[in-house]
């Protein structure tokens, strides 16, 4: 795995406008974050419904504007570019959409959507018949599947096909959301090894955008936790299961499915209600659900700072395997 990075994503925010003519105004859905990916690494962006991950993979392809921060990718800073100017860069990025069968036409054959890219980026002379078997046998599907249809194909079998549309033109990386949604669980898990026997074979970087914390564990080597567009824990994946320093990072995977029944009694429960973006709290964001919560979270934002391995967005971040209602003291 190369250290030079292939994606640098620099103080990123997106806003979307909200209100009427008289009344213009506009909402944070991603609001400052920061990483870089390396060559042959894969990160994932992991928080609830809303919290701006997917809002943050568009942005780095180019199908959301950002209003401020920068991204780089290949060396070469994209951000702003226009259409014309971001199709070259569309060849070595591409992105898997959350439906794997929503996302293929009903119209085209599996033959045809595996080969779409070269028709609309140029095919440069290649025989798109070799280039149909070449992919389908890539993600493990007989050739025979390129006369099928989207309706003919199971949930993991669309998903195949989504794939290798996805790698058709050999990019450099590749940005998945929720590359598991909707398939049963051992079908993601099929999924989870195709891609990371795709990353191994092809040298691929990816984005793998989730909700699942079983995804991450499996595929993921980097993590950054958001909350509403926020990083407030990144690090190495090993690490941030084994130890999370962020109380809204500890409650996730303490709500994480497991196994032994024994530690359903650690999970640290949350009130559901996440806060509107049109109103977030004063202090820090996450205050008004964490069990934690002290009178300066209340008052001030924290700054994202190094913690050994990482980097937390936390006044207090959090001892390993603290559980509530163990609080720590405010400082003198």
């Amino acid at each position: 795995m190369s250290d030079d990075p292939i994606l640098s994503v620099r103080d990123v925010e997106v806003t979307f406008p909200v209100g009427g003519p008289l009344s213009r105004g506009a909402i944070l859905g991603v609001a400052g974050v920061s990483f870089e990916l390396r060559r042959g690494e894969t990160f994932a962006l992991v928080g609830e419904s809303g919290s701006g991950k997917t809002t943050l993979a568009r942005a780095i392809n180019g199908l959301q504007a950002i209003s401020a921060g920068e991204i780089d990718f290949e060396g070469r800073r994209i951000d702003g570019l226009g259409k014309r100017a971001m199709q070259p860069v569309r060849k070595r990025m591409s992105m898997m959409f959350q439906d794997p069968v929503g996302s293929l036409s009903p119209r085209m054959t599996v033959g045809d959507l595996v080969t779409e890219p070269f028709r609309i980026h140029g095919a440069g002379g290649r025989n798109l018949r070799d280039e149909t078997r070449r992919l389908l046998s890539l993600v493990g599907l007989p050739a025979e599947y390129a006369n099928r249809y989207p309706h003919q194909l199971s949930g993991g079998q669309a998903r195949r096909v989504g794939v290798a549309r996805a790698i058709a033109l050999d990019p450099a990386l590749v940005i998945a959301d929720e590359p598991t949604a909707g398939l049963d669980v051992s079908v993601q898990g099929e999924v989870l090894n195709l891609l990371n026997d795709l990353r191994e074979k092809l040298g691929l970087a990816m984005v793998i955008i989730t909700h699942n914390l079983h995804v991450v564990h499996h595929v993921a080597d980097r993590m950054a936790v958001m909350y509403l567009g926020r990083f407030v824990e990144t690090g190495e994946t090993e690490s941030v299961f084994s130890t999370p320093t962020h109380p809204y990072t500890a409650a996730l995977l303490s709500a994480n499915p497991e196994p032994d029944p024994d530690r359903a009694h650690d999970r640290i429960s949350l009130p559901a209600e996440v806060p509107s973006l049109l109103a977030r709290p004063a202090g820090c964001e996450f205050h008004t659900r964490c069990p934690w919560v002290q009178p300066r979270c209340r008052a001030q934002a924290p700054v994202a700072a190094a913690l050994d391995d990482r980097r937390v967005a936390c006044h207090f971040p959090l001892d390993p395997g603290a559980r509530p209602p163990h609080r720590p003291k405010e400082p003198a």
